[in-house]
């Protein structure tokens, strides 16, 4: 029995599915596509927003803007009031670009060279200071506007991390910042830490929160601290997730491809985007009494955080078309029109596991059993696989067809694509979904 991944159900997206406009879309562009759904961006920010409201946190949300390159999503946080996390110079000048204000961004990312760095002070940008070259290269001469900074804290529960200021260098940058006087404002403590542990991330912002109050006595603001992103998604529901994880072999995928479990994001989680932000404000920072919505309260921190893809959760999808198929020792091979590139867990030695949609052509009667077969690109590689997995399909896929990868949003959609084969890269489409039952409008992405 072929494995499923069915995600949530969505019933906004079942009558986008249903409404006909995916295939005169993918007629249109003449090739695949992602739309995107712009309100459910907008619900996911103000849940977020809720959550600081709800623990009596003074806090801030930056969009991490590199979980996806659409522009439509830095111009809701620009109507928004909401700040965009950058790594780049490109991605400073686009959110500019887009109407988001100098002071709503902060500069995150690992040695920043000299002219983002430049930019992002005159911007009055927050800049995550990640080594104390950088510290000295972001110090402003007298007289100009200072540099705003955090300090990024190197995390002991992640010794391998290569972000961040150990104890040494920290106390360094603390004196420097101190010293300089008027050419830096240090506005407090930051971290990046992989995984999706809720309690790792409130023991190192009571640490953080610590950090602040001494560096206060050294005649510092440091009256903030930013926790980063890491706010798992949950993709599918609890019980498909972990049979699955229990059951899948290497006879499940083409060519006996073998993934472990730690191979796979966690497409279940279940805490997740702003529960997960509520479950680190709850929880008590290792060694203390009080809450981290508490501490932060009695010690006048603010809460920054920067989450990408739980910001993008359901507020997309891409589209694809089935160029071809043929069978291959009892299942079958589906070629699409576009690559794997367009799905980045295929390009990490892993794999985009939520089940894709088939949208047939025409209709079909369904047979005895599910079709099943794995999804190639079509490229000349013969490691381009959309999908290692034999999937089950109610029908067999025919030429013309659609398949609809649900909730790409985050990550998936474009932090790989190429124009390899000199394909075009898949244009985004964003879409308004009406309150009523008028057709969904659409406009291509800026």
């Amino acid at each position: 029995m072929a494995l499923t991944l069915p995600v949530h159900p969505d019933p906004l997206a079942d009558r986008l599915h249903t409404s006909g406009l995916l295939a005169e879309l993918a007629h249109g562009l003449g090739g695949p596509f992602h739309y995107l759904l712009p309100h459910r961006f907008d619900a996911n920010l103000t849940a977020f927003r809720a959550a600081l409201t709800d623990s009596g946190v003074d806090g801030r949300v930056y969009y991490a803007k590199k979980a996806n390159k659409a522009g439509v999503f830095t111009e809701r946080c620009a109507a928004l009031g909401a700040g965009v996390d950058v790594a780049s110079l490109g991605e400073l000048s686009a959110a500019l670009g887009h109407g988001v204000r100098g002071e709503d961004l902060v500069v995150t990312g690992p040695a920043k060279n000299t002219e983002l760095l430049r930019v992002a002070a005159q911007q009055g940008a927050l800049i995550a200071i990640d080594a104390l070259g950088e510290l000295d290269r972001v110090l402003t001469p007298r007289g100009h506007r200072p540099a705003r900074v955090l300090l990024r804290v190197h995390p002991r529960s992640q010794p391998g991390s290569r972000f961040g200021l150990g104890e040494e260098d920290l106390d360094k940058a603390v004196r420097t910042c101190a010293e300089a006087g008027d050419r830096v404002r240090m506005e407090g403590f930051s971290f990046h830490l992989s995984g999706y542990e809720p309690q790792q991330r409130t023991d190192l912002a009571g640490d953080l929160v610590e950090l602040c109050l001494k560096a206060r006595a050294l005649g510092l603001q440091a009256d903030r601290i930013s926790i980063g992103g890491g706010f798992a998604v949950d993709y599918v529901p609890a019980g498909p997730w972990q049979n699955f994880l229990d059951r899948q072999h290497p006879d499940d995928y083409h060519a006996g491809k073998a993934f472990t479990k730690s191979d796979f994001y966690p497409y279940h989680s279940p805490v997740s985007g702003a529960h997960a932000l509520a479950a680190v404000l709850a929880a008590r920072p290792a060694g203390r009494k009080e809450s981290l919505a508490a501490r932060l309260r009695q010690a006048g921190v603010m809460l920054l955080l920067e989450p990408g893809r739980a910001l993008l959760d359901r507020a997309g999808s891409s589209v694809f078309t089935v160029q071809g198929i043929k069978d291959r020792d009892g299942y079958g091979v589906v070629t699409v029109d576009g690559t794997s590139l367009s799905l980045s867990e295929q390009w990490f030695n892993s794999e985009y596991l939520p089940d894709p949609l088939l949208l047939p052509a025409r209709p079909r009667t369904a047979g005895p059993e599910p079709y099943r077969a794995c999804v190639g690109g079509a490229s000349c590689l013969d490691s381009d696989l959309l999908t290692w997995r034999k999937l089950a399909f109610p029908v067999q896929p025919h030429e013309g067809d659609l398949l609809v990868y649900p909730n790409t949003a985050g990550y998936q959609m474009d932090s790989n694509e190429s124009p390899f084969h000199e394909l075009p890269l898949p244009p985004k489409v964003v879409i308004d979904h009406p309150h009523d039952d008028t057709r969904p409008r659409w406009r291509l992405d800026r």
